[in-house]
């Protein structure tokens, strides 16, 4: 998910999660070596995007830009498209109060860069403009648990990482071995905020990962 220059983007800049990453050359941050920056990051062998889809929530990031007005309830929806490619909602609380939360929403297009599916880019330019060279950022999968019930998305420069959820928290020990690996990566990940969620329902199971109970520990099969 690099600012685009359009006022067109503007409206995107607003919004949510993780998946909306910017366009443009991205900076490695303070605690990243220009060395690790440049290197490519290490992805999951492969994304089963039918189990992708639904509901993903935010469980911490790196600060950016584009979210700057989310206060909490950070949350991505994933649909396919008829044309093979995949519809992103992203959506925050950005203000009101506990009976009448005020949301922001803004809905983009994924695309996958290979047969993969772990590498993708994403764009919120309005879809009569997504034809442009310009306007795409990366959206690249470090980490997915087996079950589909957490991942881990970032991109090379290390300026951007997202760690989601299907559920609104995530096991202590399985966030703590996620941040251990994006540290291990180049991320700065001292830098990472909390995300909470004081509004959010457990998504429906349909189409948001399969099987039950606790969602693996890094490390274990993927």
């Amino acid at each position: 998910m690099r600012l685009l220059w359009t006022h067109a983007l503007k409206r995107a800049t607003r919004t949510t999660l993780a998946l909306t990453v910017a366009c443009g050359a991205i900076a490695a941050g303070p605690f990243t070596t220009g060395a690790q920056a440049r290197e490519p990051l290490p992805l999951v062998a492969s994304v089963d995007p039918v189990r992708y889809m639904g509901t993903w929530y935010e469980i911490t990031k790196l600060p950016n830009f584009f979210q700057r007005r989310c206060l909490s309830d950070t949350r991505a929806t994933y649909a396919l498209r008829p044309d093979g490619h995949i519809q992103v909602t992203n959506r925050c609380r950005t203000g009101g109060t506990a009976e009448g939360p005020e949301f922001d929403t803004a809905t983009g297009q994924a695309r996958a860069l290979d047969a993969s599916n772990a590498r993708l880019q994403v764009s919120f330019l309005p879809e009569a403009l997504r034809w442009l060279p310009f306007g795409w950022g990366d959206y690249q999968v470090i980490a997915l648990d087996a079950d589909y019930r957490w991942v881990m998305v970032g991109e090379p420069g290390r300026k951007y990482l997202w760690i989601l959820a299907r559920q609104p928290q995530l096991a202590p020990d399985a966030l703590k071995a996620l941040t251990e690996r994006a540290r291990a990566l180049g991320f700065p990940v001292d830098q990472l905020e909390l995300t909470s969620h004081l509004s959010a329902r457990s998504p429906s199971p349909s189409g948001e990962g399969a099987g039950a109970g606790a969602a693996q520990t890094p490390g274990e099969r993927r």
